[in-house]
């Protein structure tokens, strides 16, 4: 307890400093991926999708970021065996944000979209073990997260699949693509602005004090799809079919039709990831907070501080902003070819997934459900249509998360048990 009296001060700061590192790890990364495929598929600029992630991460990390946070945060190891010593969780969360911050920093630089929960959680993991006794992981919580790596890009795989069938069969398939992709868009945009309102009344704004029922969150969904279904139209009115535009591409009109849609698959995927990911950095972040404010006392949960909030969302815009490019290329340009059709489709279903994933509190990745679903757009056209290369390196990178974020963890934390104790 005397650590956390006389050190308390130093290790607010220094979590401050790791925890926006580590959400600036997540913005290079992670909303980079999230991203990929409005700019791969050449819908956005990369100018336009950062204005836009930036809008709508902070929202998402904002509004519904609370969820997600608190599973990370008290799911994975059991507080009661802390009680006696609480300066250890505190250590553990610091090196758990430092050494995940570090791993994405390498990936992002080779341009490898991994997993920023897999990072987290494979170093909470693997500092708590090691530092404290196997006993304190909670194991059952892990399996869960570990399932849902599994469950996620499946899950995001399968939905793109259908999704972009839909697509084939009503509109590129047809007679009149260009007619039919002007009848059934406003179909789909209605679809991203319910989808987003539903998690954002029924999950993000518990904490802000506004508690609505199912019922009332869906009437007003439906009222909220309406109107982007309306503002969609509006702006599709404004696009009409150029015979010299479909010269080399037959679908290049019909094409310029889903770029409008794209437009809101990428604010409905910015908002999931934000609402998602910010957990990964500010949950360890809220931990040693809450620890340092209750003067050593290790509570089952604590309340998320808003300050803490926006300090992840800031961390997140200015990783984007600063080092996003790298891994942008890997998924709008490496893994398959997308054109906005096919980027809508693995959009849409990527955020779907990581919606219903952030509203039953479940951390899954948002790396490994966007290329699910951007695999799952490639498959519907054949599997001659995928880099298998790139998709290789891709697994590759995804199983090294787990240890190297456990390995660093360790390090870290004797470090600071060292210099603190």
């Amino acid at each position: 307890m005397t650590i956390i009296a006389e050190y308390g001060d130093i290790l607010v700061i220094m979590a401050c400093i790791f925890g926006f590192f580590m959400a600036w790890g997540v913005g290079a990364n992670d909303v980079a991926n999230a991203m990929g495929t409005s700019v791969g598929s050449k819908a956005l600029t990369l100018k336009q999708a950062i204005m836009i992630a930036i809008i709508f991460e902070f929202a998402g990390a904002y509004l519904a970021g609370g969820a997600v946070t608190s599973t990370i945060r008290k799911g994975i190891i059991d507080p009661a065996l802390l009680s006696g010593t609480p300066e250890l969780l505190v250590y553990g969360m610091l090196s758990a944000l430092l050494a995940a911050g570090i791993w994405l920093l390498i990936a992002t630089f080779f341009g490898w979209p991994v997993s920023t929960t897999h990072s987290i959680v494979g170093a909470i993991v693997g500092f708590a073990a090691v530092g404290i006794g196997v006993e304190a992981v909670n194991w059952g919580k892990v399996s869960k997260i570990v399932a849902s790596w599994v469950v996620s890009p499946v899950t995001a795989g399968l939905i793109a699949f259908f999704l972009f069938r839909s697509v084939q069969r009503l509109i590129l398939d047809t007679e009149e693509p260009f007619k039919n992709a002007k009848k059934y868009v406003p179909y789909y945009i209605f679809l991203v602005g319910f989808m987003i309102s539903m998690v954002t009344f029924t999950k993000g704004l518990k904490h802000v004090g506004l508690d609505l029922s199912f019922g009332a969150s869906s009437l007003i969904s439906v009222g909220v799809a309406l109107l982007t279904m309306f503002l969609g139209v509006a702006m599709l009115k404004k696009i009409h079919a150029r015979k010299e535009d479909d010269k080399d591409y037959h679908f290049a009109s019909v094409e310029k039709v889903f770029g409008v849609l794209m437009m809101f698959t990428a604010c409905a995927m910015a908002f999931a990831h934000g609402s998602n990911d910010v957990a990964n950095a500010v949950g360890p972040l809220a931990a040693v907070v809450g620890v340092v404010a209750s003067a050593g006392e290790v509570a089952q949960k604590t309340a998320m501080p808003v300050w803490i909030l926006l300090l992840g969302g800031g961390g997140i815009v200015a990783g984007l902003v600063m080092y996003g490019h790298k891994v942008i290329a890997t998924v709008g340009n490496n893994i398959t070819e997308l054109t906005p059709s096919r980027g809508f489709a693995a959009t849409l279903a990527a955020a779907t997934t990581v919606v219903f994933a952030s509203g039953t509190g479940l951390p899954i990745s948002t790396t490994h459900t966007l290329v699910g679903a951007v695999l799952g757009v490639g498959i519907a056209r054949g599997l001659s249509a995928l880099n298998l290369r790139v998709i290789g390196t891709i697994f590759v990178s995804w199983v090294v998360t787990l240890p190297a974020g456990a390995g660093l963890a360790i390090m870290f934390f004797f470090m600071f048990k060292g210099m603190f104790s």
